[in-house]
């Protein structure tokens, strides 16, 4: 409907660039306030990794893509010169071990980088980053690139 109407077209791709100009604007004018005004990153909470924990389990567990997973690709590697059950059982803890410690892992590196993406002048240099990516997108935009 667009493509018909050149000058609607041409109406919301000025309006678009406009948004991205002033929210590139906005981003790069809020640096001009002390690091002290920014909201302070909140410290984690007694019990709260607990919490986590236990959302995620039952995210997991309640994926219903998980099982239909497990059901198509597990029997593929069961033999049939032994007890199918227990085989199905040991493939199936052993896809869980091996997926938990991949999240355990996951879960300590993304901890770790919390610490310094939180920091004041890291913050302020992905500010100014974004601030300068959204005004370039708004008159690239503009421009018709």
């Amino acid at each position: 409907m667009l493509l018909a109407s050149p000058g609607a077209h041409l109406a919301i791709r000025i309006g678009g660039a406009a948004v991205l100009c002033a929210l590139g604007a906005q981003t790069l004018w809020s640096l001009r306030q002390p690091a002290a005004l920014h909201k302070a990153v909140e410290e984690r909470k007694s019990g709260e990794g607990r919490r986590a924990f236990i959302v995620g389990v039952a995210t997991s567990l309640g994926n219903p893509r998980a099982g239909v997973f497990a059901v198509s690709l597990l029997p593929q590697f069961v033999t049939t010169h032994g007890p199918v059950l227990a085989s199905c059982i040991a493939l199936g803890v052993v896809w869980a071990s091996v997926s938990g410690a991949w999240f355990c892992c996951f879960v300590w590196a993304i901890d770790k980088g919390r610490s310094r993406v939180t920091r004041p002048t890291f913050r302020r240099v992905m500010q100014a980053f974004t601030g300068v990516t959204l005004l370039c997108l708004g008159v690239a935009v503009a421009a018709g690139a």
